[in-house]
Parts: structure tokens; sequence; C-alpha cells
């Protein structure tokens, strides 16, 4: 009987990308051939090109996938999910902005967010098992809001407490349970069928 391979951990960042002290960054070298959605060098604000490269990553890799995303990636994500071109093992999906209303000042309009094909965020079912990381103190994203999306998403949601917006901005750096729950969908193939 030949082994179900491992997973891939493909890390979806939001809008300010690649971050040094990031928790995904610190997520991605916890994992072997994790790999992370490169800085866009044109259109940084455009959804299309963001799903794009989402998609481009996901090409490069061979076999099952769990997605870490974070911030605008979550909306990322979802946006990439109404016509996947594969199937997700499952996702880690944290503290998704709300796009939708108008965000702190140094965040892009709501105007500029739908011009740039953001908006509306897609409410609808995700293909594939995931996890709603929910900040009872989120600044870019009310709790009942995220609630709400989780329900129309089909995710299981998990109460994180208050840990802001889940950045260095708000103490995170490094997260452990970041791992933890992505290590809950790596095992999640195998315990399908368990019995409890």
């Amino acid at each position: 009987m030949t082994a179900t391979p491992t997973p891939t951990v493909v890390i979806v960042p939001g809008l300010r990308d690649h971050v040094a002290d990031h928790w995904q960054t610190h997520l991605a070298e916890q994992f072997d051939g994790a790999c992370t959605v490169p800085p866009l060098e044109h259109d940084r604000l455009s959804r299309a090109a963001r799903v794009a490269a989402l998609d481009e990553v996901l090409a490069s890799v061979e076999g099952p996938v769990v997605l870490v995303a974070h911030s605008a990636g979550v909306i990322t994500t979802v946006h990439w999910a109404r016509n996947p071109t594969r199937q997700i093992h499952g996702a880690l999906l944290a503290t998704p902005a709300d796009l939708e209303r108008p965000l702190p000042e140094g965040y892009p309009s709501v105007q500029e967010l739908e011009r740039a094909g953001w908006l509306p965020i897609p409410r609808r079912r995700l293909p594939f098992p995931n996890i709603l990381g929910i900040s009872s103190n989120d600044p870019l994203a009310d709790r009942r809001h995220v609630a709400g999306l989780a329900e129309v998403w089909g995710s299981r949601p998990v109460d994180l407490g208050p840990v802001g917006h889940l950045n260095p901005a708000s103490g995170y750096g490094y997260w452990p349970r970041a791992e933890e729950l992505v290590r809950e969908l790596l095992g999640s193939r195998e315990t399908e069928g368990a019995v409890s």
C-alpha cells in the first residue's frame, strides 16, 4: 500500500505581503517544502492578480495542499475557491479583514477595493475543510461579521481571543497556535474515519 504524501503548506499573505516577523513567515519555517505566494511586482491591489498568483503557486505543487491565509489573503483564497483548479486538503483562514467597510487610515478605501475587484466578498460554502480563526478585538473586522462568514463558508470557527489583527503590530510574531491548527488540518485525512 502506497503512503499518502504529506500535504504541502501554502502561505497566502494579506495585502502587506511578506513581513519578516509575521507568524506566517515563522510558520513556513516549521514545515518542509512550505511555500508562500510571492509579492506582486505590478497591480499590487488587484484581486485578479492575487488570485492568479495563488493559482500559479498551487499549479507548481504536487500532491495535497493545506492553505494558510491571513487578512486579505483569506479573501484572496475565497475568491480563488469560486473556480478552484485543484482539490485542497484543508485551510486555516485567520482573521479575515472586512473589506466591505472602511478600514483604518493607511489601508485602501472601500472604493479602491471595489475598483480592484475585491467586492463583493463571496458568500458560499468553500469546497474544502477549513478552520476560521476569529479575533475578539480585530481593528479590521467585527467579530460578528467574521462569525457570519464562518457560517456561510462552512468553516469551523475558532475563537482566538483578543489577538488584534494577529499581526506584528498586535504582537504576533511567532504564534504557536498556528502550527497546532495546521497540524490538525494535516491530520484530518487520517482521522476522518476514526471513532472517538
